[in-house]
């Protein structure tokens, strides 16, 4: 699976260590930036360039970091076709891949530790999106609203 991973300044270290462990556990990663800390960058950069690689199909899920994964989410969720949520705990992580087809992990760096956020990109990447039933009309009608129909 390709993961395109981005951080502002408030989430570079953790963007940094969870690229090397992606690496390790075999995953091919695309790494957006920032690729240097600068105390003064913006989370819109990094989150945007993740919800264009999603969007544009050169990765099939992203991981966007900033201080607390708001101004990522929110970045994020501007890009037709993304579905980016912030998750802090395991079960939302999957489920919001199993029931919303989340495609965007959004990670707040100053609230989650680098051992919880294996396990909740773990869990977001080991999930997969329930197309059927309830699921799958939900998600249809979240298509319409993207559209404006």
């Amino acid at each position: 699976m390709k993961i395109a991973i981005s951080s502002d300044h408030g989430g570079f270290e953790l963007k940094n260590y969870l690229v090397d462990w992606l690496i390790k556990e075999k995953f091919e990663v695309v790494d957006l930036g920032n690729t240097i800390y600068q105390s003064d960058d913006d989370y819109t950069d990094f989150s945007d360039a993740v919800a264009k690689a999603i969007a544009g199909g050169k990765a099939e899920r992203g991981i966007a970091i900033c201080g607390s994964g708001v101004g990522a989410c929110v970045t994020a969720n501007k890009t037709k076709g993304v579905r980016a949520c912030v998750c802090h705990d395991t079960y939302s992580a999957h489920q919001g891949v199993e029931h919303d087809n989340m495609n965007v992990l959004c990670l707040g760096a100053r609230i989650v530790g680098d051992e919880l956020a294996k396990e909740l990109v773990t869990a977001f990447l080991n999930a997969e999106f329930i197309n059927e039933g309830r699921f799958k009309r939900r998600f249809e009608k979240l298509a319409k609203i993207e559209n404006n129909l």
